[in-house]
């Protein structure tokens, strides 16, 4: 089926379904420019909470959609690939994390959103990298915390707060694989850019950054600023409402340590498609489903994390 044809037909089923399309700036142009809904981690889930929409299709990676699903139970929730994983919250298995809190105990655990239903309902609170410093802030100085999994982003906040989380070792195979010495090279090459950063990268990265921030924040920053040149350091699915947004302005996205992949391109954010999309329209699969006992447990935590968000107007 031609493009064209595909599009055609995804709006119409979405129209007949009383469905919404959401989607992450990590996906391929192609599904962001059809979305009903761009965003990050963050955005996507207060539109979830929020929707009217009988049917939410993700377009994502799984923990968004199984956050969707935790966030409207009524609603039927999918995703067009099932397989389309992510490499943090694999890095956190639940049992795992479950004794490394039992091992730590008196610690408020944090969660990034990037985790399985499992682990958040193992969690007081969520964050994501849009609201992590209001969050840890609005907790007592002194109070003992347990940040997970990403331990580059818990590093970071460690830095702006001056706070002394307990950090479990987990990270993204994206946000790891950039090289400070290429990005070095583009910097002499490109002396005018300014280099933005996802706080998901490695202290090194974050240190030379001129800007560091999540999605959302990194697309405001270059839309605000007056710069017109910029390396940006983070899934280089971003680029697309980067260039959309600000035509006169160029996006290089940042070099990984291996010029021979692909690195910076999330695997599990590019297995959807256009015809996925369709097909998971058409047929109504693949489906999420969240046990209550674990839903009950999971939404908690979302639920205070967009509720301190609310209050910080995030």
């Amino acid at each position: 089926m031609e493009k064209k044809e595909l599009i055609q037909n995804i709006n119409r089923l979405r129209k007949e379904k009383n469905a919404i399309i959401l989607a992450h700036y990590y996906q391929e142009s192609d599904i962001q420019d059809i979305a009903d809904f761009v965003g990050d981690s963050l955005a996507l889930a207060q539109w979830a909470a929020k929707t009217t929409a009988d049917i939410i299709v993700l377009c994502g990676v799984h923990f968004m959609a199984e956050t969707a699903k935790i966030l409207s139970p009524e609603k039927r929730v999918f995703i067009p690939d099932i397989m389309a994983s992510c490499s943090l919250a694999e890095s956190c298995p639940a049992d795992e994390f479950e004794k490394f809190i039992q091992s730590h105990p008196g610690h408020t655990v944090i969660s990034y959103v990037n985790t399985t239903a499992a682990v958040k309902s193992i969690t007081d609170i969520v964050v994501t990298s849009t609201n992590a410093k209001q969050i840890v802030e609005s907790l007592p100085s002194d109070e003992k915390i347990i940040f997970g999994p990403d331990k580059n982003l818990g590093d970071y906040i460690n830095k702006l707060t001056g706070r002394n989380m307990l950090l479990w070792e987990g990270a993204c195979h994206v946000h790891e694989q950039f090289s400070l010495e290429k990005i070095l090279e583009l910097k002499k090459e490109y002396p005018h850019a300014l280099l933005l950063a996802h706080p998901e990268c490695r202290k090194y990265i974050l240190e030379v950054a001129d800007h560091v921030g999540s999605t959302s924040s990194i697309i405001k920053f270059a839309r605000n600023s007056g710069n017109k040149q910029f390396i940006v350091a983070t899934e280089s699915g971003i680029l697309h409402q980067m260039q959309k947004e600000n035509p006169d302005k160029e996006f290089i996205p940042a070099p990984p340590e291996d010029s021979t992949c692909a690195c910076n391109d999330c695997f599990y954010m590019k297995m959807n498609t256009l015809e996925k999309l369709y097909s998971c329209l058409k047929n109504e699969r693949p489906e999420i489903f969240v046990e209550e006992e674990v839903r009950v447990k999971a939404v908690k935590p979302i639920e205070r994390m967009l509720e301190i968000s609310a209050k910080h107007g995030l």
